[in-house]
């Protein structure tokens, strides 16, 4: 079965950016190394934090272009408007750029982004059409 069993992004500040998403409800792991690479467990993916250039040579890419990669966001789905107005007002206190505010969307649902320290951006949602079990993970039909 396909899964995503981790997502580490690349961050120039690793205790920085750890503290940023401790403030959103992440978890530290023991498996982290501090100022190295932090483990954070939230609902059903781990998130790693790990140094922009550490990470770019252990892909073999150059740090200094995004030449040839895509962008991406990453999402996180929630049970409801309020919770998405909750969750983007923390990030925005604990130092994350609004880039677009919450509105409902033309597809039913609620949706506002964000960026955090590094520019990464996340989409904090409600999707009434996909309802999620208690660790936050999505439930999509089988058809």
């Amino acid at each position: 079965m396909a899964h995503i069993s981790l997502v580490t992004l690349g961050v120039s500040d690793v205790e920085r950016a750890t503290r940023y998403y401790e403030a959103l409800g992440w978890r530290r792991s023991s498996m982290s190394v501090e100022g190295t690479i932090s483990f954070l467990q939230g609902g059903t993916v781990v998130l790693g934090l790990f140094g922009r250039d550490d990470l770019a040579s252990d892909a073999a890419v150059d740090v200094t272009t995004a030449e040839g990669h895509a962008p991406i966001a990453l999402a996180m789905n929630l049970g409801s408007p309020t919770a998405v107005d909750q969750a983007l007002a923390a990030a925005e206190q604990a130092g994350g750029r609004i880039t677009k505010p919450p509105e409902t969307t033309d597809w039913g649902g609620y949706s506002g982004y964000v960026a955090d320290l590094d520019g990464h951006l996340w989409e904090i949602a409600h999707n009434p059409f996909a309802p999620l079990l208690d660790t936050g993970q999505m439930v999509l039909p089988d058809e």
